[in-house]
């Protein structure tokens, strides 16, 4: 079994139903494609990849590859001004909008690791919230980060604020609750504390 991320140029964002909707042999060949393929095949020779006459890059990896080469092959891509798609999970990475904390990070349970992740990703990320793929973190490391797990019909949203050494935790009924507080947390926002009712702990060290 193999996977495959597909990344490609365009001069505006695309929703995931627009990216999966895209014929990659009808895209206009791009110079940033074409770069994009020379330097990832410099520093992953062992890794699949081809370009079609520079339109589009497609990236298949293994299982046992998925995780660190996929993380890579999203950082590559945002640094060459390029869309990349996830046709198994159905999520695609913009360049923008992103949050106003650079390096923020998005972990998933299903091993999605994306550095500066779009706002619009993150929405569609938390979509796929399940038993399968138990939790959605964005983490600024060393200042705080903000977790949702399912849980028993509902979710459990975590917010933690390194700076004070607390974990905040509440229940939330609905996705679109939890979607808005990852919205705020990534915008620098925090209406979210003023919203719900939290329980909070002291830790002992910085996440």
């Amino acid at each position: 079994m193999t996977f495959e991320l597909l990344a490609w140029h365009t001069d505006a964002p695309l929703t995931r139903t627009e990216a999966a909707a895209q014929e990659p042999g009808e895209l206009e060949p791009h110079p940033a494609v074409a770069e994009f393929a020379r330097e990832f095949g410099v520093l992953r020779p062992e890794v699949d990849i081809v370009a079609p006459e520079s339109r589009y890059v497609r990236v298949r990896m293994t299982p046992e590859q998925v995780d660190e080469i996929s993380t890579e092959t999203y950082a590559l891509a945002r640094a060459h001004g390029l869309v990349c798609f996830d046709p198994d999970r159905e999520l695609v990475h913009n360049l923008g909008p992103v949050g106003v904390y650079e390096g923020l990070q998005l972990h998933t349970g299903e091993g999605l690791i994306v550095i500066d992740p779009d706002l619009p990703l993150v929405h569609d990320a938390l979509e796929r919230l399940a038993p399968a793929n138990p939790f959605t973190t964005l983490v600024a490391f060393g200042r705080h980060f903000m977790q949702a797990s399912p849980e028993g019909g509902a979710f459990e949203l975590e917010y933690k604020d390194s700076a004070q050494n607390l974990i905040y935790s509440t229940r939330v009924p609905d996705l679109a609750e939890v979607q808005r507080a990852f919205q705020e947390y990534a915008t620098g926002e925090r209406g979210f504390l003023d919203r719900h009712d939290w329980t909070t702990t002291q830790t002992g060290g910085a996440q």
